[in-house]
């Protein structure tokens, strides 16, 4: 038998491929960046042929590291930036379009049409998510308006749709394979969640065709074959949303377990069980990646749009700072903000306020303030936004919250974590491995095709913050951060 699990895990800023052993250790890694274009104000666009470039060129890195080779891998999992939105010419393979990101804004005149139109209540009892240009439908209704002959040649079944997942599949299979899992298909706001099948009533809507849709699949199962030549066919038995991919890298598989995952956004999901939980806070209700593909599983889902990404934004373009890993020693050379607060509402603020208009703003400045106490509060502002997503969802549930358990680049940062848990009040704790979307991605493929034994150890090393912050300071300091939103909110 094979002794290794390949992943691949798609981000927004980059692609890794990642080779794990039987004990789920790290045995390979390779990355390479993914760049992002901002041809106008709130839009944001990747090139899909660049994303399969650079995913595969890693693929082919890590099986160059593998021992014995490709023939020497058990499975595949995949693991993917969600909503971002790929259109393609299904006889030549290229896309028709750039990737419209997921953070992309371009498709809010749109979203407003369909409030208006009352539609708000049949997509929420629908899909579990609110009207909004996050997700993907909007998105491929805008490929189909903007680009000549694109809503002709779909009716006529000559062009496909895909999220990430989707486009690197179809790829792998040498275009056999148009496919998508339940996590990423409930992202789209055209999945009815209860079924896990499309909607036709939305659809129609759309007016998005039916033919250009991919199958929907289980998240764990084997599902499509890669090749790679010389007759070594690997069975791509994985596939989840990175954030559902990382509920599952972090053990939590029982109702109530909450993760939150800091990388360029924030994605705070709560494990809510077999049925579906409507949310009454304006949290998103989604499926996630069940280990057994015969049944359905769900979680309540907050995200921050901009959460990382605000510290790049601070170095790249404010350059304040030449490296993020120096922005801890920075924040520890003051006592505290000095007052500052910063809304970081580059593309609006997401859930639980959902308001696309809302800008990013700085209030407090005074002469006195620096460098340090700009970038703390920037720094700060990741576990605001969280704790603001974690209140609601304790709002919508009676499930008890005991612990966060965290990963992602940012949470690699101390002062961050210890805040969140103090803000939280509750512990936050950090796995030794931080690559938990991956992971699961790896977990969910290893399960279908039998590979894992005892892993018992895999979460057994957790760095642990406890909260020591007073109640009084707690909610004082929330106040003020509520206040700065209501005013980014105007």
């Amino acid at each position: 038998m094979a002794d290794y699990i390949l992943a691949c895990d798609e981000g927004t800023s980059s692609a890794r491929t990642l080779l794990y052993d039987r004990y789920g250790g790290i045995i390979a890694l390779a990355q390479r960046p993914i760049e992002s274009s901002y041809p106008k104000s709130g839009w944001v666009e990747q090139n899909a042929e660049d994303i399969w470039g650079a995913q595969d060129a890693t693929i082919r890195e890590v099986i160059g590291k593998c021992p014995g080779g490709a023939r020497n891998i058990a499975a595949i999992g995949i693991t993917n930036q969600r909503e971002t939105t790929v259109v393609w010419d299904r006889k030549t393979g290229r896309p028709i379009a750039p990737a419209i990101v997921w953070q992309c804004r371009r498709t809010d005149d749109f979203c407003t049409e369909l409030k208006q139109r009352g539609l708000g209540e049949e997509i929420a009892r629908a899909t579990g998510l609110v009207i909004d240009a996050y997700f993907s439908g909007s998105k491929i209704r805008w490929i189909l308006d903007n680009v000549k002959n694109a809503q002709s040649r779909a009716e006529n079944g000559e062009l496909a749709f895909g999220t990430i997942d989707s486009w690197l599949i179809y790829q792998l299979t040498a275009r056999e394979s148009h496919i998508i899992d339940r996590t990423n298909a409930s992202r789209t706001m055209l999945m009815n969640l209860e079924s896990g099948t499309w909607s036709s009533e939305l659809l129609n809507e759309f007016n998005v065709p039916l033919c250009m849709m991919p199958t929907i699949v289980p998240s764990t199962s084997t599902v499509a074959v890669a090749h790679f030549g010389s007759g070594i066919n690997l069975p791509i038995a994985g596939i989840a949303g990175d954030q559902q991919a990382a509920l599952v890298g972090q053990s939590c598989t029982e109702p109530g377990m909450i993760k939150n995952t800091y990388g360029t956004g924030c994605f705070v999901l709560m494990h809510t069980g077999m049925e579906p939980l409507q949310s009454r806070n304006r949290l998103l209700t989604t499926t996630a990646a069940s280990r057994d593909p015969s049944h359905h599983e769900f979680a309540l889902e907050g995200s921050v749009f901009t959460g990382g990404a605000v510290m790049q934004w601070l170095r790249d373009e404010m350059q304040l700072y030449e490296d993020v890993e120096e922005t801890e020693t920075i924040v520890r050379s003051v006592v505290d903000t000095g007052g500052v607060h910063f809304v970081p509402a580059f593309s609006g603020l997401g859930a639980p306020h959902w308001n696309a208009s809302a800008r990013g703003l700085i209030t407090g400045l005074t002469r006195g303030i620096t460098r340090a106490h700009i970038v703390r509060a920037a720094l700060e502002s990741i576990a605001y936004q969280t704790t603001d997503l974690i209140d609601a969802m304790l709002k919508d549930t009676a499930l008890p919250f005991n612990e966060l358990r965290v990963d992602g680049g940012a949470s690699a940062n101390s002062f961050l974590m210890q805040f969140q848990a103090d803000l939280l009040n509750v512990p936050v704790t950090r796995p030794q491995d931080l690559e938990t979307t991956a992971w699961g991605a790896a977990y969910l493929a290893g399960l279908s095709v039998d590979f894992w034994g005892d892993l018992t150890d895999h979460e057994s090393h957790r760095v642990r913050f406890e909260p020591h912050m007073s109640q009084d300071q707690r909610e004082s300091l929330l106040g003020d951060w509520r206040e700065a939103v209501r005013r980014a909110l105007l």
